[in-house]
Order: structure tokens, then C-alpha cells, then sequence
């Protein structure tokens, strides 16, 4: 035998065993038909054999996958819209039921994945308000459709691991009136917190004012009893220092008069020249 047939004996080996052997990887799921009919699902990754032109194989994804769903409106228990934005991790556990109910299309597999999700969020949603669903316990309503939607996929041959809401949001005319509702009720809120604070700062005004006629009457008070005192002192002051020289202090009052008498160039005092009043002015002693 010569190399060029060795050869070709080689090839033709190599063609039958690729034929006859296929790999399930790790992340794979794989099903083996016989012309036509489902022969063994195989969920665990290796080398497995088959007749060549007899067997056939297919294989799925076995990671979990995300199927993100588009945002649909749901009706709550008050019979309001709300905007409902999910989405949902699956895998294919079961790779026969899932190649019998979609028919071999993987496409028909997850519409009706979606399908059953959206069903059974419609219907948790509808037993609960706005409230509950926007601000309550928006995890315990996940878990109840996790819970169903994984008994409604088993015969889809899907495992649902988690369902998730990402946003819940309000249609735009809803939105609209919700928000004018709460602009009116935060101008009522305002408007009753300036008029409190209003009453409040005329109530502080007023005490303050009062507070201040009083602190000014009794400065005045004070003022008025302290300026009698100094008086009183002045008074008994230039009286001991008039008994003690009565000439000087009469001569003392006399240069405070003529100094306040001749302040000004204007100022013109009409007087008889012997008058009391100039006794001091043309002899130091008074006398005339």
C-alpha cells in the first residue's frame, strides 16, 4: 500500500470518528435524535458517541441566563396603570421538555417564559395598591411569582432562579396629576408654616417691644434716681463750698455768668453800668 492510500485510509478514520463522537462542553446541555425521535438527553460535559447519518444532536445554553423583559402596564387592586420594567434568570434544566414545548425553537421557549411571568406579575400586582407596590414589600410580591412561575416552567423544562423588578413608574397623565397633587399640597404645607411663623415673630415682636419699654423705663428710671443723687451731691457740695467762702463762690458764679452772658460777638446786653450784675467786672472785691 502505497503512502497516498495510507493516507487516505487516515482521513477517512478521522472523518468516521468525527462523525461518531460529539462534546458537551460544561456550559452546554445536549439531546441525541434518531432520525428524528429524542434518543437521551445529556446534562453532564464529555466525549459521546453516535451513528453517523443516523444519530443527530442539539444543544442549548445550560448557564443561567437573563431574559429582560420589555415594560408593560399593570393594573393595581384601585384599578390604576403602572409601568412595570423586570426581568427574570432562568436556565434550562430540563432539555427535552423545553425541545418538546418550544418545538426546537429556543424563541418560542422564552415567549412563553414570558408569558407566564407576565401573567402571574399581572396578578400579584392587581391584589395590591400603588402604595404597596412602589413603597411595600416589593420582595415578598418577587418571591410569590418566583415561586409560581417555576411551577408553571417545569413543563418548559426551565428552572426560574429569580424575578426581579427593576422599576416601577407611573404613566406620564398619572405622573402629571400626582405631581400637581403634591405641588398643591407641599403650597398648603408652606403656606401653613409662613403663617405660624408669622404669628410666631408678631408674637416675639410684641414681647420684645414690651420687653424694651420696660428695660427703657427702668434705665430711665435708674438714670432719673442716679442724675437726683448727683444733684443732691452737687447741690450739698457747692453748699459747703459757699459757707466755707461765700465772697469767692459769689465771685466764681459771677465770671460763670459773665462767660455765658458774652458767648457769641452778636450777643448785646442792655444793663445799667452799676448794676449788681458788673460788680465784679470793674473791681475785683464787689464793691462798688
Amino acid at each position: 500500500m502505497n503512502n497516498r492510500n495510507i493516507l487516505s485510509v487516515i482521513l477517512v478514520l478521522i472523518i468516521v470518528v468525527s462523525s461518531s463522537t460529539f462534546i458537551v462542553d460544561e456550559r452546554e446541555v445536549a439531546i441525541k435524535f434518531r432520525l428524528g425521535e429524542i434518543v437521551k438527553s445529556y446534562q453532564d460535559p464529555g466525549l459521546y458517541f453516535m451513528i453517523p447519518f443516523v444519530n443527530n444532536v442539539k444543544k442549548y445554553d445550560s448557564r443561567l441566563l437573563t431574559m429582560d423583559s420589555k415594560p408593560e402596564q399593570f393594573l393595581t387592586s384601585e384599578k390604576k396603570n403602572v409601568i412595570v420594567d423586570s426581568f427574570v434568570k432562568w436556565k434550562i434544566t430540563g432539555p427535552e421538555n423545553f425541545y418538546r414545548s418550544s418545538k426546537g425553537d429556543e424563541r418560542i421557549g422564552i415567549n412563553r417564559l414570558s408569558q407566564i411571568i407576565n401573567d402571574l406579575t399581572k396578578s400579584e400586582f392587581s391584589k395590591r395598591t400603588i402604595n404597596e407596590v412602589v413603597s411595600g414589600d416589593r420582595a415578598a410580591l418577587m418571591r410569590v411569582v418566583t415561586t409560581e412561575a417555576n411551577k408553571a416552567s417545569l413543563a418548559l423544562g426551565i428552572t426560574v432562579v429569580d424575578v426581579r423588578v427593576k422599576k416601577v413608574d407611573l404613566p406620564d397623565e398619572v405622573s402629571n396629576s400626582v405631581y400637581a397633587r403634591m405641588v398643591k399640597e407641599r403650597a398648603t404645607v408652606a403656606k401653613t408654616f409662613r403663617s405660624e411663623g408669622k404669628e410666631e415673630a408678631q408674637g416675639i415682636t410684641a414681647l420684645a417691644e414690651r420687653e424694651s419699654e420696660t428695660i427703657i423705663a427702668e434705665a430711665y428710671k435708674t438714670s432719673q434716681e442716679i442724675k437726683g443723687e448727683g444733684d443732691a451731691i452737687s447741690t450739698e457740695t457747692f453748699a459747703k463750698a459757699y459757707n466755707l467762702n461765700p465772697e469767692f463762690y459769689s465771685f466764681y458764679r459771677s465770671l460763670a455768668a459773665y462767660k455765658q452772658t458774652f458767648n457769641a460777638k452778636q450777643d448785646v446786653l442792655v444793663i445799667q453800668p452799676d448794676s449788681d450784675f458788673f460788680k465784679y467786672f470793674n473791681n475785683s472785691s464787689g464793691k462798688k
